[in-house]
C-alpha cells in the first residue's frame, strides 16, 4: 500500500499553499528552507547547474532570477560562490513580506505571479527555480517553464524533487528530529505532489524546452536544465 501511493502525483495542497500557518511557523519555515538547501541538495544543485555553466564560460558580467525565491538565500548563496561577477541578482515571489526578506538580503525584489512573468523577453542569462514546480498542477508548471523559457537568455533550470517512497521515509524520519511539524508534514507532502523523471521529461518536451536534460542530484532531487 505504502509504495502504491508514489505511482501518480497527490493533488493535497500544501498547508503552506493554502495559507494556513501562523507568522512565527513562516518564520521558522524560512530558516529550516536554507538548512534542506544546504544539507539535501539545493545548493549542491547549483553549483553543478548553474556556477559551473558560469566559471566554464568565463562570464564576468551576468544576470540570474530566482523564481519563487523565498527569502533570498539561495541567491545569496550564489552571489557567494561567483565574487568575480558582476551579477545581478533578482528575486521574484509573490508576497510583500517575502519580497521585503529578498531585498534585506541585497537583491532586486521583485512582487509578482511566477507564471506571467514581469520580464522582457531573453532579458536574464539565467532562471531558475528550486522546490517550486511540485507545487503547481501539470498546466501551471507548463506553463511556469514556458514563461521560463521566455525569459532565459542562456539556461533555464529547475530543480525539485523526485517523487519516491524512499525519499517520504527518509524525510519523515529526519523532520521528526529536525523540524517543527508545519515544515514536516508539507515537506513530506511536496514528495507525493513532485514528479518523477519520466514525467518531468514529458512536462518539460510539452513545453517546447530545446536541448533539454534531467538529472539526479543529491538526496531525492532531480535537475532539469534547458536553453533559453
Amino acid at each position: 500500500m505504502m509504495f502504491s501511493e508514489f505511482r501518480t502525483r497527490s493533488l493535497e495542497t500544501e498547508r503552506l499553499d493554502r495559507g494556513e500557518f501562523t507568522r512565527d511557523e513562516y518564520l521558522r519555515w524560512q530558516k529550516e528552507m536554507w538548512f534542506i538547501h544546504r544539507m539535501f541538495g539545493e545548493t549542491r544543485a547549483l553549483k553543478r547547474a548553474l556556477i559551473s555553466d558560469v566559471s566554464a564560460e568565463k562570464l564576468g558580467k551576468l544576470s540570474i532570477l530566482d523564481v519563487g525565491a523565498g527569502s533570498g538565500t539561495l541567491l545569496t548563496y550564489l552571489k557567494n560562490k561567483l565574487p568575480g561577477s558582476d551579477l545581478n541578482s533578482i528575486g521574484l515571489e509573490m508576497s510583500p513580506e517575502s519580497a521585503r526578506g529578498i531585498a534585506d538580503e541585497g537583491h532586486l525584489a521583485v512582487q509578482g505571479n511566477a507564471l506571467v512573468l514581469p520580464f522582457a523577453d531573453k532579458s536574464i542569462d539565467y532562471v531558475f527555480c528550486t522546490l517550486f514546480l511540485h507545487h503547481l498542477n501539470d498546466s501551471a508548471a507548463m506553463k511556469l517553464l514556458l514563461e521560463m523559457r521566455r525569459v532565459a537568455r542562456r539556461k533555464l533550470i529547475v530543480i525539485d524533487l523526485e517523487r519516491n517512497a524512499l525519499s517520504y521515509i527518509t524525510f519523515k524520519l529526519l523532520g521528526t528530529l529536525l523540524l517543527q511539524r508545519f515544515t514536516r508534514d508539507d515537506g513530506s507532502l511536496s514528495i507525493k505532489r513532485s514528479f518523477r523523471p519520466t514525467e518531468l521529461k514529458t512536462l518539460a518536451q510539452s513545453s517546447g524546452l530545446e536541448n533539454l536534460k534531467i538529472e539526479r542530484s543529491a538526496i531525492g532531487r532531480l535537475i532539469l536544465t534547458a536553453d533559453g
